[in-house]
């Protein structure tokens, strides 16, 4: 099946496969987690005609960063078909060209991005057929429901529609359709979190949880840690205590500008750190299937924000742990239906920041250079000295890439490739922080 590597579909992805090819409309409920993306994506792609090359689907996000995901996604299956994504934070009128260069079949776009592009022509609609709403519910509490009415009003020949979300979504708006839709619910109502997930609390002495925070993700180790709080400020607090004591992390809020957003999303999904400091923004948009841990700073403001903190950890079938950080005077929420263990922290004196495996590099150069994972490949092996297990992910963009590398050889390999060329470029290298 193109180039996903995967043997067998989940019986959610297949139920779905099967059912959008007899629905019109699609409500597909399943968790965080389980293979939503392809359970659409597989369909879709399979019905679009290779021949036409003008837009034939839309999909629409409530984040960048999913839309990203959803691109990169696509991109992976290795079906050919041109897409792209658009969103804000960037020039439109750079998406505009590529549009016109690129001549995508399918776009994945915020809604704001989405109506401004569809307002100035920039999207031809003739054959637009499919329109995709992921995370449905997120889209309606972010306030999209006036911008999603805007995009369906400028969609004439729209056949099919398909809704998704990890929880039991509101009532369908009539500017989606009213028409029926077929519901798919894989969610279990008797199920909060996974059993996949052990959850645990852990007791600050003090009100200000910040040490206990430090003691509890020394004790875990070099493992993944995604902390969660509620404020822009407190992840920027916590961020500079967590710098000053030695741990590698990345902060991560809407606050941020979008480069520096990806730069920390680059350095966590690689390894090169182990801490991704975030609000509710990562709780949901984005797929990075190894995180460890899920620690809730502070607690979640209700049990939807609770079930989505950790559904980031335990990502398709593997195990992984959430904990919830009690002050003095905080109580258990009612809305934690099972009695987590105490976790208990180790001595102070022994405890040290794990330092991560990997490092990241920059390369000064990308897509737009002709230069691919392949290229970067060979010349770190060639010129840096480097083994295959010494190059971890390796993200390209258009104009430059990130490489993990070993964090014990960057030394030795930066001064390897100091003025050297790759594809007969000279660029610059240089570590990420």
């Amino acid at each position: 099946m193109w180039n996903l590597h995967i043997d067998t579909l989940t019986a959610m992805q297949q139920t779905a496969i099967d059912e959008y090819r007899k629905s019109r409309n699609l409500v597909i409920l399943a968790p965080t987690g389980s293979g939503k993306t392809l359970a659409y994506l597989l369909p879709l792609a399979l019905s679009l005609s290779q021949e036409q090359q003008k837009v034939q689907a839309l999909v629409l996000a409530p984040s960048r960063e999913l839309a990203l995901q959803i691109e990169q996604v696509f991109k992976s299956m290795g079906t050919g078909l041109p897409v792209m994504s658009c969103y804000g934070g960037r020039p439109a009128m750079d998406e505009h060209r590529v549009m016109k260069s690129l001549k995508p079949q399918v776009i994945i776009a915020t809604p704001g991005r989405l109506n401004d592009h569809l307002e100035k022509g920039n999207v031809d609609v003739s054959e637009i057929r499919t329109l995709v709403i992921d995370e449905f519910d997120k889209c309606l509490e972010m306030g999209f429901q006036e911008e999603m009415s805007q995009v369906v009003s400028k969609l004439p020949h729209l056949t099919r529609r398909v809704l998704l979300s990890a929880t039991d979504a509101p009532a369908i708006p009539a500017f989606v359709s009213e028409e029926t839709f077929q519901k798919l619910n894989y969610l279990d109502e008797g199920e909060q979190i996974p059993d996949r997930i052990s959850v645990f609390f852990v007791r600050s002495p003090e009100k200000d949880k910040l040490h206990t925070l430090l003691q509890l993700l020394c004790t875990l180790g070099d493992r993944s840690s995604l902390v969660f709080v509620n404020y822009r400020e407190s992840v920027e607090r916590v961020y500079h205590f967590l710098r000053r004591e030695g741990v590698a992390c990345e902060m991560f809020h809407g606050g941020l500008e979008q480069k520096d957003r990806e730069r920390a999303l680059y350095k966590f999904a690689n390894g090169s750190c182990n801490v991704f400091i975030s609000t509710d923004l990562a709780s949901r948009g984005l797929d990075i299937p190894n995180i460890d841990h899920v620690i809730h700073y502070h607690l979640p403001m209700n049990e939807e924000a609770y079930i989505h903190r950790n559904g980031r950890t335990a990502r398709w079938e593997a195990n992984g742990s959430a904990f919830l950080l009690l002050g003095p005077d905080e109580l258990m929420p009612e809305y934690v239906k099972a009695c987590p263990a105490q976790y208990e922290l180790k001595g102070k004196c022994a405890l040290k920041p794990a330092k991560p495996r990997w490092a990241t590099l920059y390369i000064g150069k990308g897509k737009k250079d002709k230069i691919s994972k392949v290229d970067v490949v060979g010349f770190l092996s060639k010129v840096g000295g480097l083994g295959r297990d010494d190059i971890g992910r390796i993200d390209v963009k258009d104009h430059y890439a990130f490489v993990a590398v070993k964090r014990d050889l960057l030394k030795a390999v930066l001064v390897a490739v100091r003025g050297q060329k790759i594809k007969g470029l000279k660029t610059i290298f240089e570590e990420t922080r």
